[in-house]
């Protein structure tokens, strides 16, 4: 890999700045949908409606910070990843430390998914609150250089800040779609208290309109969460081991896993090395992808080597 160390520095910037911005573009959007429900239950009552805009801004920034300081936690929970140390796994933690000293950054927990499937994931806000997390599949199916081809992957993306990003997409999408859920029954309470009401009817017609585009809003948030960022961290990968032979093997194996990882969900599906739900792969060279395929990520890695 070419990269100097000022292209690093530029990606680690453009990641705090997105960040920051997907956070402000959240609070908004959660005010303003939160905001809209509450005047569709109140019948278009400007101080109500008020009140309920006010309190629902407190909620989202709540939430954002929620996210922030706890969302790492969080993902892990719902990943269903329990911590190992050292005695429980020396040859994966010598991994795992020498990864961490060639990428310059702490050494992060380490955690194991009891499933039979293959993949990976960091989360986090910075290297300082890092961890990393593993299948079982993952451990006992990689020959040791490719193991260490995917920490080093990983590795990546934690020098990066790809995960404050990342953590951040999986935890606020997912509040965004939990809120997205509770709109129909909203919308039909709404409707029953609007009738006969001045203004009831638009606001209720701008409400419906935003449930229908929530759900877009959540997916174009977790795009931020770009393939190029992929693409990125497997030539960090080869970076840091000098093996881009073991990169590739590792991306061959797990790109023919067909065993479903039954912990996964579209609101963290990003996070993963690879598309964590199958029925999602065969859409990987669509634009709303969130994983390039196998096969573009090879190219590019046997390209740095020409």
């Amino acid at each position: 890999m070419t990269a100097s160390d000022v292209t690093y520095h530029d990606l680690i910037a453009k990641n705090r700045r997105t960040s920051s911005l997907l956070v402000v573009g959240f609070v908004v959007f959660v005010a303003v949908l939160l905001g809209v429900m509450g005047s569709a239950l109140t019948g278009g009552d400007a101080w109500a409606a008020a009140a309920f805009g006010g309190t629902a801004l407190a909620i989202a920034i709540v939430m954002a910070f929620f996210s922030y300081y706890s969302g790492d936690s969080m993902i892990l929970r719902m990943s269903g990843a329990k911590l190992i140390q050292h005695g429980d796994d020396p040859e994966l933690y010598n991994v795992v430390e020498e990864m961490a000293i060639a990428s310059a950054v702490p050494l992060p927990p380490v955690y194991l998914i009891e499933d039979t499937a293959m993949n990976a994931f960091a989360t986090g806000r910075d290297p300082e609150h890092a961890a990393l997390a593993i299948t079982r599949g993952l451990r006992e199916t990689l020959t040791r250089d490719e193991l260490q081809a995917v920490i080093a992957h990983e590795m990546s993306h934690v020098r990066h800040y790809d995960i404050r990003l990342a953590m951040l997409l999986a935890t606020l999408v997912g509040l965004v779609v939990l809120v997205c859920d509770s709109l129909p029954r909203t919308l039909r309470r709404a409707g029953r208290r609007s009738r006969g009401r001045s203004g009831g009817g638009a606001i209720l017609i701008l409400a419906i309109a935003l449930a229908i585009i929530a759900p877009f809003f959540a997916k174009f948030i977790q795009l931020a969460a770009s393939r190029q960022r992929e693409y990125m961290a497997d030539a960090g990968a080869v970076e840091l081991t000098r093996n881009p032979e073991a990169m590739i093997l590792a991306l061959k194996r797990l790109g023919g896993d067909k065993e479903v990882l039954e912990v996964a969900n579209r609101a963290m599906a990003h996070m993963y090395i690879v598309q964590p739900i199958k029925k999602w792969e065969a859409r990987a060279k669509g634009m709303f992808a969130t994983h390039p395929s196998i096969d573009d990520r090879v190219r590019r890695i046997e390209l740095l080597g020409k």
